[in-house]
């Protein structure tokens, strides 16, 4: 799939927000987001230098090569992140991370194929090989390591909450005591949300741009995910969505993959390491998550094992 647009272009298109429990397509919401910067003013995308004759003794890779094309799973409603316009162009983010990876694995852009995977099924589709790679907001845990592998962190956010403009009842987690939450199916924010300290009634939908949509009708007081993902999609609708409190956990971002390929994960860990040295790293950010308002932090060392 070809990627020629740039963020800025993409932060500007229609974004999609769904109401089907089931995932799928996203509709169309209607409403263009806030961006604060566009035309020569807007940060650029940096472009990857691709790799040549790559060897790495990685069954998924060598798979890849035979194929003449890398598939990465990736999220397809998160602004600024992981999105994909009416006309199936992908951007945010995660995508960049996609394309900084493929470029040193050998792949350029238009060797990428995306695949819309929602997180309830992430591991079984990685473990499947349904999927060469996954990059889609993806916490790293010890949970989730006895399923698939992990490359990174490249990203650390912090579980926060999504409420209407109007709302001054909610101000953090500890005033969810009653309050409708709705997170997705196996995400780390709805378990930490799911505890009893916080008091608080969940709603668990498939995707996030379903459970906006709940809480721009009024059927939910909040949605709590990721910092990140929960400012792009303020930064979409500033006038109806805002974001409260501070990052009540942590959530390491990496890169996932098949379980007991080591190769390729200390080749992923090297480009990631690398981008991040040469400045492509930021230039990203800068052009995709840095429009929704998220500032830029350092990226976390990565951890190798």
């Amino acid at each position: 799939m070809k990627l020629r647009k740039s963020a800025a272009a993409a932060a500007i298109a229609v974004l999609a927000l769904t109401a089907t429990a089931c995932g799928g397509e996203s509709g169309t919401a209607g409403d263009k987001p806030s961006n604060p910067a566009t035309g020569s003013d807007a940060p650029k995308l940096p472009t990857y230098t691709v790799a040549k004759d790559v060897k790495i003794d990685s069954p998924t890779l060598e798979r890849a090569q035979k194929a003449g094309k890398i598939v990465f799973g990736a999220k397809n409603d998160q602004p600024f992140l992981g999105f994909e316009d009416t006309d199936g162009t992908r951007s945010g983010f995660d995508i960049e991370i996609a394309k900084m990876v493929a470029a040193d694995l050998g792949f350029s852009a238009d060797q990428i194929e995306f695949k819309t995977v929602d997180s309830g099924v992430r591991e079984t589709t990685i473990s499947k090989g349904d999927v060469d790679l996954y990059v889609g907001t993806y916490t790293i845990n010890d949970e989730r390591k006895k399923q698939v592998g992990f490359a990174g962190p490249y990203f650390l956010a912090g579980a926060d909450l999504l409420v209407r403009k109007d709302d001054t009842a909610i101000t953090g987690p500890d005033s969810l005591k009653g309050k409708k939450v709705c997170s997705i199916v196996g995400s780390t924010p709805l378990q930490e949300i799911k505890k009893p300290k916080y008091g608080a009634e969940t709603v668990e939908l498939a995707k996030y741009s379903e459970c906006v949509q709940q809480l721009l009708n009024n059927e939910v007081d909040a949605v709590t995910t990721d910092d990140a993902i929960l400012k792009g999609y303020a930064a979409q609708r500033p006038e109806k969505l805002k974001v409260v409190g501070k990052p009540f956990t942590e959530e390491p971002y990496g890169v996932g993959m098949a379980k007991d390929d080591k190769a390729l994960r200390d080749a992923v860990n090297n480009a990631l390491e690398a981008h991040q040295e040469n400045g492509d790293y930021k230039k990203a950010y800068d052009a995709t998550l840095g429009l929704s308002g998220s500032e830029y932090t350092e990226p976390p060392a990565i951890e190798r094992y």
